[in-house]
């Protein structure tokens, strides 16, 4: 690496603290009561029974989520023996990604031990640690014998990343190219540049998917691994070919496939000629492989190439497999990571490929969408689906072969779970995606020729939540589709209305609009021009119409022009004095919802306590109590000023309005969320627990507190959430992504199917 880089990463791992882990507690340790449950004398409670069933330990323990990466450090990445301490930042990175990719979380253990006996018996004593074992930059060929003896000895998973990772992955690339280049695997020739671990395994895993052993010929440093070769190691003697051939140029005629696991440049461009067509180089050396691509392209435009670089096509990265695979064996608690099982992950990894990539694939590789094809035969490492589609798949995978001792009852309800580690908006939404199902309503997308609507069309396709309907103009929407790759086609799966197009639509519209604002000063031509180049106003009118049964709006420019253009178009609910915006930000620690962040300026008592009944009831559709908060400056009346009058005012009136709702105020935020605090204050407050929805006295306070609170905890939105208004119409902020677009029509959806039941 360049100086730069190597300044910038020993920068990266000294600040702000030495290393890439912490430890976390997973319970509150406030009270002298906390301490007798986590310590002495209520963790005997825990201890007695696990003692009297082993298995309980997943239970009371965080066994059940925590695997080992563990190693020696005698094949640190491509630095080789540089033994266990110096191998600890990898280690960490390892545990870094259990946890980025798949919630999993990881000790990193550096063995300083050398003998595999030895090694095997160190590790074989830390079973009452982990739910699962990963071994990592361990030699070959000791690598072999510590992880057979340990899967023999262990009842947890024991998984040897640097073989398995790799050929999992591997798998997966050589199916999908196959399939771009119309061949079948079990016709293909296949030589390797390296006979490793990796290499071995990746030789079983094809052999397993259908290759056949006489067409794959092994190649190292000596050249041909061939039977008879003098001092040939006995780990490779069941793979050496008969053959009369030495060199690796010697068996690289006619070949469809090259494997180089093994060091840069091995591969020369002379070479390329000599393979069939159509062929697929697999260049893994890292961070120099084999071969370039580049060179590659320019000598066989017609072959496909995968390496292990990020800043080419075709990443082949185990991080694509090894957080998913453990996902789902510790959901399972799988007493092993069977070959089965790793099958289930190539086939899950190479469908996922095929399926168009997410809107965060595309922003996580500079914007631009990967399509299936010869630049895009395996998924990319950010794609967050990727859990989606492998834990499931290896759970099952663990069911079938008998060694899951918690089978899972539901797979669409573990689906749903696993979505907590991709979007975290998943849990929240749950039951309003299950209220929007049963009816599917039509929702309109104002924006209809804007990508993230068109990556949120096809989810909610896909997740049968909604008919879309798109506004724009049909052949810019047909070709925004095509080369996005999505399966959506208008007509079919998606109504495009086309003003520009749609005449007799139009004049019906521009009736209906010019008569909502013909008083407020728009005159019949300004009117008409508002509805073809106002696509908010287009949409609402299809709303207000009852063309679609929700709107989604805005995404684009000013938010508050985009609210002005629909306002006077869909009327606010009966008995009502206005319209409020709440918005969900959900957090690690849990979903707080904040009113009002968007509409109503300096609202009165009355409308505090309106807009408090309003959010209430859409909390309760999530599926949660709601708990509010009204916050303030003051805490419980130690203030006079008015806006704490206020809040006090607006108490007496939601409890006149709904007794029955968990509410009180005015108090500080921290009172709010920290029930010790507000007992501090007022003992006997009638707010119990942590709030979740907060009030607040005014629009800066509620905006400034979620954009903090947002900005320091990571948190997922959803919203904002239009409340008061008679027919669901939502209003997105420019900063909105695809998912973001999910998550706002499932809550349209939801509000429609409601009012479809009423």
């Amino acid at each position: 690496m360049d100086e730069d880089l190597r300044k910038a990463a020993l920068e990266y791992h000294r600040w702000p603290r030495p290393g890439k882990l912490a430890i976390t507690a997973t319970k509150r340790m406030e009270t002298s009561r906390d301490l007798s449950l986590a310590y002495s004398p209520g963790v005997a409670a825990a201890c007695e029974a696990i003692a009297a069933e082993p298995d309980s330990s997943f239970d009371y323990t965080s066994r059940a989520n925590l695997v080992g990466v563990i190693t020696n450090g005698t094949a640190v990445l491509g630095l080789g023996n540089i033994g266990a301490l110096a191998g600890k930042p990898v280690m960490e990175g390892k545990a870094v990604l259990f946890k980025k990719f798949a919630g999993i979380d990881s000790f990193d253990i550096e063995v300083n031990e050398t003998d595999p006996d030895k090694f095997i018996e160190i590790v074989a004593a830390l079973e009452p640690t982990f739910g699962g074992i990963n071994l990592e930059d361990i030699k070959a060929p000791e690598c072999f014998k510590i992880e057979q003896t340990l899967r023999a000895r262990m009842q947890i998973p024991v998984f040897h990343d640097d073989q398995h990772g790799t050929a999992i992955i591997v798998g997966a690339a050589v199916l999908n190219a196959l399939r771009v280049q119309g061949k079948a695997i079990a016709d293909v020739k296949i030589v390797t540049s390296g006979a490793g671990a990796a290499a071995l395994s990746c030789v079983n895993i094809l052999c397993s998917l259908g290759a056949r052993a006489e067409n794959i010929t092994l190649t190292d440093i000596e050249g041909v691994v061939y039977k008879g070769r003098p001092k040939l190691d006995a780990t490779l003697a069941d793979v050496a070919r008969e053959t009369d051939a030495r060199t690796l140029v010697e068996v690289l005629k006619g070949a469809d496939i090259f494997l180089g696991l093994s060091a840069p440049r091995v591969f020369k461009q002379e070479y390329l000629p000599l393979l069939a067509p159509n062929p697929l180089i697999l260049a893994l050396a890292n961070p120099d492989p084999e071969i370039m691509p580049e060179l590659v392209k320019a000598g066989r435009p017609d072959a496909i190439i995968a390496t292990g670089r990020s800043d080419f096509p075709n990443q082949v990265n185990n991080v694509l497999c090894f957080p998913f695979i453990f996902r789902g064996a510790l959901d399972v608690r799988a007493t092993a990571i069977t070959e089965s099982m790793k099958l289930a992950a190539v086939e899950a990894i190479a469908e996922l490929a095929r399926i168009e990539a997410s809107d965060t694939v595309a922003a996580a590789y500079g914007g631009n969408a990967p399509m299936f094809g010869p630049d895009y035969i395996i998924p990319k490492p950010f794609d967050p689906r990727l859990i989606l589609h492998i834990a499931p798949a290896v759970a099952k995978a663990a069911m079938a072969a008998g060694v899951a001792r918690s089978p899972i009852p539901d797979f669409d309800v573990y689906r749903h779970e696993l979505e907590r580690f991709v979007f975290r908006s998943g849990q929240l939404l749950r039951p309003v995606v299950e209220a929007a199902r049963k009816v599917c309503p039509r929702i309109v997308y104002a924006e209809g020729e804007d990508e993230r609507t068109l990556r949120a069309v096809q989810s909610m396709v896909d997740d049968k939540m909604a008919q879309p309907i798109l506004v724009g103009r049909e052949p810019v929407i047909t070709a925004k589709i095509a080369a996005l790759g999505l399966r959506i086609q208008p007509g079919h799966d998606v109504r495009v209305l086309d003003l520009e197009q749609d005449s007799a639509l139009f004049a019906t519209l521009l009736e209906g609009y010019t008569q909502r604002i013909g008083r407020r000063g728009v005159p019949p031509d300004a009117a008409a021009r508002n509805l073809r180049k106002r696509p908010t106003v287009a949409a609402g009118m299809l709303l207000a119409t009852g063309e679609a049964d929700a709107a989604i709006c805005g995404g684009m420019g000013d938010w508050w022009r985009q609210f002005q253009y629909a306002l006077p178009l869909i009327q606010r609910r009966a008995g009502l004095r206005r319209v409020y915006a709440m918005t969900a930000l959900i957090l690690q620690a849990g979903v707080l919802f904040f009113c009002d962040t968007h509409v109503n300026i300096d609202p009165g008592a009355e409308e505090i306590a309106e807009m408090t009944c309003l959010a209430a009831e859409t909390v309760q559709r999530f599926g949660i109590a709601p708990k509010v908060a009204l916050l303030s400056h003051s805490n419980f009346g130690a203030s006079n000023s008015p806006s704490a009058r206020k809040m006090r005012q607006a108490l007496a009136l939601i409890r006149a309005q709904n007794p029955d709702l968990e509410v009180d105020g005015e108090m500080h935020a921290d009172a709010a969320l920290v029930e010790q605090i507000r007992a501090q204050a007022l003992p006997n407050s009638t707010l119990n627990g942590v709030a979740n929805l907060l009030i607040f006295p005014n629009i800066d306070a509620a905006n400034i507190a979620f954009n903090l609170v947002k900005a320091n905890g990571e948190g997922v939105t959803v919203g904002p959430i239009l409340l008061g208004l008679e027919k669901p119409l939502h209003i997105a902020v420019p900063s909105v992504t695809a998912r973001g677009l999910v998550n706002i029509s499932a809550v349209a959806a939801m509000e429609a199917a409601m009012q479809k039941r009423a």
